[in-house]
């Protein structure tokens, strides 16, 4: 099994309806695709984004075993 890292839009409380989910080898990765799809699909600029934002929405990024077959 190899490590990765997910976020799942849906999880994020107000965005409940929202099927969006990544999935990267890394949590930088998992960060740039999260900004990414708040700009593209939220119109939300990450930039405006607070430390107490960044914070809760770090909680929301899990590390899961994927399997390389």
């Amino acid at each position: 099994m190899t490590k990765a890292y997910s976020y799942a839009c849906r999880e994020c409380e107000g965005m409940e309806a929202c099927p969006a989910s990544v999935i990267a080898e890394t949590k930088d990765e998992v960060w740039k695709l999260v900004e990414l799809h708040a700009k593209v699909a939220h119109d939300e600029d990450a930039k405006n984004w607070g430390a107490e934002t960044r914070e809760y929405l770090a909680t929301l990024i899990k590390e899961i075993d994927v399997s390389m077959t």
